[in-house]
């Protein structure tokens, strides 16, 4: 062989040898990056971990905290607000009753023929309007003279079927999910407006009265007999169908919970006892917090980019509109410290909130072999593509934990509620059913987290004690339940009582 080719030879042999040891490199660089990754995934895991004894200690934290709520006003961060509901409907209710709920940009009118207690609901009607940007920022009386509008049309198309009593007054109940400071059954002081709402003249107004005046300037004859909330409604439409319901729990967009308290057990409440000897509490849970409950960096994180900082707690660790945050923020720093996606950080990954928990929910129920619905979400919603199977598995992984996070915690928060009432053990020879009314569309629609949640209120309470404790899903509480609650509390009840 002559000398230009064993040249050749050794410089071939060497580029060789450098692009193995490139190859080796890189290997060896991508596996780090992969162990940071999963060390990144194993340290979130770790952190968000809810064994029973936890769940225990968060559960016993909520009960003392309702104690506190119920004593003083201010004495804990659950507000524990009284909301002078004390007459849950029965199922012998009759007439025609209405509803309006107002809890975004849309507004929904409502109006139920109730048959008693053979008949129950024997027909129903709503619509829905939606409200122009303008009226939202604008005037109190501009938004109560719309709504105002939209009812009179409302009822103007009352059709076969449906009978007022003659000589009475229509009645409403009126659904308002803005923070209230409740004066009695039917009058309410706006505290402040959220979702995007911003009038003014409304903020320290009672909103019965501000909606009254613009019934009278239109000429409607109906009076607003229950200023309630979206979960007093849930709780009513609940107790409405089935007389053991005791508690009724919003997990959604947001997240909330109401039960019915013994008068006597609420030391903050001046008045007199009423007669039911019942109380609705409307607990507004999202403001719990407590040292029991398992935060991550990532939601510590999240807390401090909000508009409320240190508030909600409880609700930023399991509602809907932060599930999904969650998980995008863990994606990030795996992409900004494992090089997850390639090495640059994909730039949609860093706008807040682009991943909801609707798509968090279809990537972990995603069962194709592949997880197709994973890479289309990735490339959809990221612009993240050619992602491998592995990379798509710990994606799942992710939401995984940050669902069964939230599921587990909600479970604590129910058993909290029943340790509160008495409902969390077996007391010999009562067979008493307690039956919780769940809504809200992260309960109704993300399968795995309503199954994880059940299946942690079955492990907490043991076998004995969940045969007689029932969660069931009450649809639709805000409005039909607004209008069971004025029929409930309906100025002619007297006259009807013999």
């Amino acid at each position: 062989m002559g000398k230009v080719a064993v040249g050749a030879a050794v410089v071939g042999a060497a580029t060789v040898c450098a692009a193995a040891a490139l190859v080796v490199r890189h290997r060896m660089i991508s596996s780090g990056k992969w162990a940071r990754a999963l060390a990144i995934v194993k340290e979130f895991d770790d952190n968000c971990s809810t064994p029973i004894g936890k769940l225990r200690q968060v559960a016993d934290a909520m009960t003392v905290e309702m104690h506190a709520g119920l004593a003083s006003e201010g004495g804990s961060k659950l507000k524990m607000l009284i909301s002078y509901v004390d007459n849950l409907p029965t199922g012998d209710e009759k007439g025609l009753f209405y509803a309006l709920d107002l809890g975004g940009t849309n507004f929904r009118v409502l109006r139920v023929q109730l048959g008693g207690k053979d008949h129950h609901v024997v027909r129903q009607e709503f619509d829905e309007v939606s409200i122009p940007p303008d009226v939202m920022t604008g005037s109190s009386e501009g938004l109560f003279d719309f709504i105002a509008a939209a009812l009179a049309k409302f009822v103007s198309e009352e059709g076969e079927g449906f009978h007022p009593a003659p000589g009475r007054q229509r009645e409403l109940g009126f659904t308002f999910s803005f923070p209230v400071k409740q004066l009695s059954i039917s009058s309410g002081t706006l505290i402040k407006w959220t979702k995007g709402f911003s009038i003014e003249d409304t903020v320290g107004q009672d909103v019965v009265g501000e909606l009254t005046k613009a019934l009278e300037r239109i000429g409607l004859d109906m009076r607003v007999t229950a200023l309630v909330n979206d979960t007093i409604g849930t709780l009513a439409g609940g107790r409405y169908t089935n007389p053991d319901v005791i508690a009724a729990v919003i997990l959604g967009t947001g997240t909330n919970a109401a039960y019915v308290e013994r008068a006597q057990a609420i030391p903050k409440w001046q008045g007199l006892l009423p007669k039911s000897g019942e109380m609705v509490i409307n607990m507004e849970w999202g403001n719990f917090r407590s040292s029991h409950l398992p935060l991550t960096e990532y939601d510590q994180a999240l807390d401090s980019d909000s508009l409320n900082p240190g508030e909600q707690i409880f609700e930023k660790l399991i509602s809907g509109m932060y599930l999904g945050d969650i998980v995008r923020r863990v994606l990030c720093k795996l992409a900004e410290e494992a090089e997850f996606f390639g090495d640059t950080v994909p730039p949609k990954l860093k706008i807040p909130f682009i991943l909801r928990t609707p798509d968090m929910s279809a990537m972990h129920h995603d069962t194709s072999p592949d997880l197709k619905k994973v890479a289309s979400k990735l490339k959809d919603l990221l612009e993240i593509s050619n992602t491998s199977l592995k990379t798509r598995k710990t994606i799942v992984e992710i939401c995984d934990i940050v669902a069964t996070r939230g599921a587990r915690l909600s479970a604590a928060g129910i058993l909290g509620i029943l340790k509160k009432l008495g409902r969390d053990t077996v007391k010999l020879g009562d067979k008493q059913k307690s039956v919780v009314a769940l809504d809200g569309g992260l309960y109704e629609h993300y399968t795995k987290f309503r199954v994880s949640m059940e299946k942690s209120l079955t492990e907490l309470l043991g076998e004995e004690v969940s045969a007689n404790i029932l969660v069931e899903h009450s649809n639709d509480g805000s409005g039909i339940g607004a209008a069971l609650l004025a029929a409930s509390h309906s100025q002619y009840l007297e006259v009807e009582e013999p």
